[in-house]
């Protein structure tokens, strides 16, 4: 995700984040601790949504390592072995997602592999695909598109893939397609990926998928679109994503769709919407921590100031955005 990737597996009510659920003592068997490990993952996820990966990259880490030292120790009767380790894949699957997010690609890389391989080991093929979908999201943010083809072309040839996890490897391949110069292609599996949302998740369907959605889409749309050149179709795309990100309260995500349309006005030489998107940004920042999303604004302000075409008033913008949040361009 994340790419956009609106988090995330199960819907959780709480917001509750400290170290307590990762350090704490443990108490009563491995159902106890599977069901602590839940508890965590799900105060992770709602944190995530609200104020973004950065501080809490470390503490799913220790999450994490802390439950694959009680795996690795032999604490874990044999029976319960492989539920127990699916709760350990599924901690390594969202520590890689936060290391992603927060922009350590290589922690986020080396978790998310191990996922796969727990869930394997495991026998929960749903998060052994949910691993396998991260590590080609990953592939196309760090630009190897033809890993993340490989890893969707081989998700979609697997029989009866549940359609949702197919939707998500057909995203995953019309990006990498999209760096590719690929057009044609690209556009083929977005149409097909947008045809297959408008069907009901069926009962193949992981819980995890329940976010793969209208605004997911729409995120990867414009995406596409901007890596093909037609900066002024992704900012439309763009928009409609964005409003359904801002009326469901997904901090995070606006902060990615904020970017994103920095990115693609300026592409458009939309100037005026530049800005107007631009000077939202820092408000959005002084609750939003995400090293991923700061990169990727660096990236659209230093566009703007190597345009010869970018008025001055612009760049003056550029440079306040970069000074009120501590984020240069250069």
């Amino acid at each position: 995700m994340p790419a956009f990737e609106g988090r995330r597996r199960r819907r959780h009510s709480t917001d509750s984040v400290t170290a307590g659920f990762v350090d704490a003592a443990v108490d009563g068997g491995v159902d106890a601790e599977i069901e602590r490990i839940g508890a965590a993952v799900g105060g992770l996820v709602a944190h995530d949504g609200r104020h973004g990966a950065d501080g809490i990259a470390p503490v799913a880490v220790r999450l994490w390592r802390r439950a694959q030292r009680r795996l690795d120790g032999g604490h874990v009767p044999g029976a319960r072995r492989n539920d127990y380790r699916a709760a350990v894949a599924e901690t390594a699957e969202l520590a890689g997602w936060l290391l992603f997010d927060a922009d350590d690609q290589r922690a986020s890389r080396n978790a998310t592999v191990h996922a796969r391989m727990l869930a394997r080991q495991a026998g929960d093929r749903s998060m052994e695909r949910f691993a396998l979908t991260n590590l080609a999201m990953q592939d196309v943010e760090i630009g190897r598109p033809g890993e993340a083809l490989h890893i969707a072309d081989a998700l979609l040839s697997q029989p009866r893939i549940p359609p949702r996890i197919a939707l998500l490897a057909r995203i995953r391949r019309a990006r990498a397609l999209a760096d590719l110069g690929c057009g044609p292609r690209a556009a083929d599996d977005l149409r097909v990926a947008r045809a297959a949302l408008e069907d009901s998740l069926s009962s193949r369907d992981p819980a995890w998928t329940w976010w793969v959605d209208e605004c997911e889409v729409g995120a990867h749309e414009g995406a596409v679109l901007l890596a093909l050149g037609d900066a002024a179709e992704a900012a439309a795309r763009l928009e409609d994503a964005a409003y359904l990100a801002a009326s469901r309260s997904d901090a995070r995500g606006s902060l990615y769709f904020q970017v994103s349309l920095v990115q693609s006005y300026a592409d458009a030489r939309a100037w005026r919407e530049c800005e107007d998107t631009l000077t939202a940004v820092p408000a959005t920042l002084e609750t939003v921590v995400s090293g991923r999303n700061r990169r990727r604004l660096r990236a659209a302000m230093r566009g703007v100031l190597r345009d010869e075409r970018s008025p001055r008033w612009l760049r003056h913008t550029v440079h306040d955005v970069a000074k009120a949040t501590g984020n240069g361009p250069t």
